[in-house]
């Protein structure tokens, strides 16, 4: 029974969810950097 093509499939995903989970919290850094001056703008 081969192992390694199971290991490389888990490696793939995790790097996959390391990009998409780096690419959403710079989203959110991106608004929460911005919301400030916005809702200190609204009265």
């Amino acid at each position: 029974m081969k192992r390694k093509p199971d290991l490389l499939w888990v490696l793939v995903i995790l790097f996959s969810l390391g990009m998409v989970t780096t690419g959403y919290t710079q989203s959110l850094w991106e608004r929460q950097s911005q919301a400030p001056a916005e809702v200190t703008q609204q009265p």
